[in-house]
């Protein structure tokens, strides 16, 4: 089973484009040594959909060199052909990954019989965990709870990424799961503690990149009772959440991190930096508050 903060990573990159390794080393450590329970690579956040296919497995076999076994490594592996998501999942496995998360595909609208046998097929094919992955926001595609029900009970299909923002989606694929070994994730950040209290496992969190002990200490206060402060803990997370929104993601992720002490880079084109000086600023104070600088 899943369970803890699992950090949305960001992909690293030089002013050249190619991945910057020491950067990447260095989040890492960052990330294992204030408690997360597994990083997830090259999904939204770690700008899977503008990386290639030959970098995304480079990214990951070095993911997890560096990890050496310490943490689980979740790699994203979806697309909208059945054929390459298998084809990059064998990739994946080769490498040494753990798990592997598939979003739903995009584009095309498919009918509930398409989506089951697009995962079932993936499934049989790779012998590796499966995370599913619903972002409806950005796919066009909510995954129903009969069709996560029926999911589930494939053997390595073992949980569910929801990043629909909407507490009422998480609450039906907890009702409608059953088997003890399938997990289900906030990927909403503003979610996380209120997942938790339904009986989600944990998070799939992209704010841990940079607020990781606020995340983690949501999840521990959260198993050790104490639910005051584990809302106090999901608090913290609200004026961050607010900045992010003045570019697309994961710009002032990206631009968040640079100016705590880990120069990631700038995203991948085509998304832009913060232009606004107001919003820049906005941006400077808040990491400052954060980190008392």
């Amino acid at each position: 089973m899943l369970n803890g903060i699992i950090t949305a990573m960001v992909t690293p990159f030089e002013s050249s484009g190619n991945i910057d390794i020491k950067a990447t080393e260095i989040l890492i450590e960052k990330l294992i040594a204030n408690g997360v329970q597994g990083i997830f690579v090259l999904g939204t956040n770690g700008e899977f959909h503008v990386i290639e296919n030959d970098m995304k497995i480079k990214f990951a076999k070095k993911v997890v060199e560096i990890v050496a076994k310490r943490l689980p490594v979740h790699a994203g592996a979806g697309g909208n052909s059945t054929d390459e998501v298998i084809k990059l999942g064998k990739q994946m496995i080769a490498v040494g990954v753990d798990a592997l998360s598939v979003i739903t595909p995009y584009f095309v609208s498919l009918k509930e019989n398409e989506l089951y046998n697009h995962y079932q097929m993936i499934a049989e094919n790779l012998a590796i965990p499966i995370v599913l992955y619903n972002i409806p926001k950005n796919t066009g595609i909510n995954l129903s709870f009969e069709l996560v029900s029926k999911l589930s009970k494939i053997s390595n299909i073992i949980g569910i990424k929801d990043s629909s923002g909407d507490i009422n989606n998480i609450a039906g694929y907890i009702d409608n799961t059953s088997r003890d070994e399938f997990s289900v994730l906030s990927g909403s950040d503003s979610l996380i503690l209120k997942a938790l209290k339904l009986g989600a496992t944990g998070a799939i969190s992209a704010t841990s990149n940079l607020l990781t002990t606020n995340n983690v200490q949501i999840y521990k206060q959260f198993i050790a009772g104490n639910l005051d402060k584990a809302e106090q803990w999901q608090q913290s997370l609200e004026e961050f959440r607010r900045i992010l929104k003045y570019a697309s993601t994961p710009s002032v992720l990206k631009q968040s991190l640079s100016l705590a002490g880990i120069d990631v880079g700038l995203p991948r084109l085509p998304v832009l930096p913060v232009t606004s000086p107001d919003d820049n600023q906005d941006i400077v104070n808040t990491i400052k508050n954060y980190y008392h600088l």
